[in-house]
């Protein structure tokens, strides 16, 4: 889109006619704008696509110079990567073979590339601010990813140090490994289930590989991102048929499409907002733009023929919406079944709680659907008015809140009463500390980064729910999260469970 945009060209012109600039200057000079110009922006996602900015620049000014482009696909040597940024485009090309790790200067928790680096296992490190300023080709690195800390030319007793953390990480690792095959189930004979968020086919393999039950979260908007327009209801049908095929005869809770936000489509031409995460995003696009909505739900009904799907909406705030969604769906069922396409009749159907405004009419909104899945990164971003991207104020965003957990334990209590299962997607579902917690609450599943299942099914399989809910019965009366989480830390070393 941007190689496309009549103005660039004309301002890459302007600058090769009137200041006399080569085009490969005049190039570097106007992406180098369009770049800052973004970088300026309050919102941290726009923010981070300077760097995809930069990334189309460096593409155009080595075909101008006839440079050869790097294939991060062809790495044949074992390397860490260090960059100023590693775009998704660039990240979705590296040898998972060769490429042990990345460091970069830019990005942080909610840009794509971080997102699929935890989904393909892929150790890194980003928003170190200056690391291609201090690390030089050929040095020696050694990346701890879990504790945030890069080691550059250490000596030969650091070395030794870190090999033996190494072996011991594996070690657990192994251990964990032999939980694979086996159920989420309590001493005392409590079930749930552990199930991973996934993004694309490709993480299917890391969703089995570390015993997952199901997928809790398929992200389907990446399907629609990094390209130029649309993607029909055909591609969309081919790549929900084929993670329905992967994990078969497991579940799969499919979400539609949550564009906006902190996620943006340039071919979409979505209005510039003073407040994205308050504004056209989600289900409120899909309502707008049912050619969007119905080609999505068409190719997720034709899918759920070669296995079993849910489909989850996002961003629902009303009844009023949630029935304009069902009865949306039993239109195009109805389609469906005119033309002869096979699909599953019964497919279950659920939203997305991650705002106080859902949380609170949780009672009425189960009657509704079938399950709920607690979208917990924006519930507390919600619920506590804090803007995860702003520094000033990241102090303040703790999902461990009593505010956040009381709607949390209000939402599981609403989706029970009437029957009903409640899972959680967010952040705070693969958080360790919180595990036994929401345990307690009654969270009857729990979906993650595939990496972190082992661990959570460990914990869940040591403990007791009976102990779990006294726990948790205890948390809901502390008055701050310090308090809370004091509770909950001295819980799990006098019970040894982590």
């Amino acid at each position: 889109m941007l190689l496309e945009d009549e103005e660039l060209e004309q301002e890459i012109l302007s600058f090769i006619k009137k200041e006399h600039k080569t085009a490969d200057a005049a190039t570097q000079k106007v992406i180098e704008e369009q770049a800052t110009a973004l970088e300026e922006l309050d919102d941290e996602y726009l923010k981070e696509r300077a760097a995809d900015v930069r990334d189309i620049g460096k593409r155009l000014l080595k075909n101008i110079l006839e440079l050869p482009i790097v294939d991060l696909g062809s790495i044949t040597e074992e390397v860490i990567l260090v960059a100023a940024d590693l775009t998704p485009s660039e990240t979705a090309q590296l040898n998972l073979q060769k490429v042990l790790g990345f460091i970069t200067d830019l990005g942080g928790r909610t840009s794509h590339t971080s997102i699929m680096a935890r989904s393909l296992e892929i150790p890194a490190i980003v928003g170190t601010s200056n690391a291609t300023k201090h690390i030089q080709q050929n040095d020696y690195i050694i990346l701890d990813a879990i504790n945030n800390h890069i080691y550059q030319n250490p000596s030969d007793s650091e070395i030794d140090k870190l090999k033996q953390i190494k072996e011991e990480y594996l070690r657990e690792k192994s251990e964990l490994a032999k939980l694979k095959d086996l159920p989420a189930i309590t001493l005392d004979g409590h079930q749930v289930e552990v199930c991973a968020n996934i993004g694309t086919v490709r993480d299917v393999e890391g969703a089995e590989r570390n015993g997952a039950e199901g997928v809790g979260l398929y992200r389907t908007e990446f399907l629609f991102m990094d390209r130029n327009n649309l993607p029909s209801e055909e591609e969309q049908f081919q790549a929900y048929k084929a993670v329905a095929e992967a994990m078969d005869p497991q579940a799969i809770i499919i979400r539609t499409m949550d564009i906006g936000g902190d996620k943006d489509l340039p071919y979409m031409n979505l209005p510039k907002e003073e407040n994205p995460f308050l504004g056209w995003r989600a289900i409120r696009i899909s309502l707008d733009r049912k050619e969007i909505l119905h080609a999505q739900l068409r190719a997720i009904l034709r899918a759920s023929a070669f296995g079993k799907l849910r489909i989850m909406f996002p961003m629902v705030i009303s009844v009023e919406e949630i029935r304009t969604l069902k009865e949306e769906l039993a239109i195009l069922k109805k389609q469906l079944s005119e033309e002869k396409h096979a699909f599953d009749q019964s497919i279950e159907v659920g939203i997305m709680i991650e705002t106080p405004a859902a949380a609170v009419i949780a009672h009425h909104l189960a009657k509704e659907v079938d399950f709920f899945s607690i979208g917990t990164n924006d519930l507390t971003q919600y619920t506590l008015a804090v803007d995860r991207g702003n520094d000033l104020i990241s102090h303040l965003y703790n999902p461990m809140s009593p505010s956040v957990l009381k709607l949390i334990k209000q939402v599981i209590d609403a989706s029970h009463s009437e029957g009903k299962w409640t899972g959680m997607c967010g952040e705070l579902a693969g958080d360790e500390r919180a595990t036994l917690l929401l345990l307690g609450m009654g969270l009857d599943e729990f979906s993650m980064s595939a990496i972190s299942i082992p661990s959570i099914k460990k914990i869940i399989r040591n403990a007791n729910f009976k102990d779990a809910k006294t726990l948790a019965e205890q948390a809901l009366n502390q008055p701050t999260a310090k308090e809370l989480m004091d509770l909950v830390e001295t819980f799990i070393k006098e019970k040894t469970l982590c």
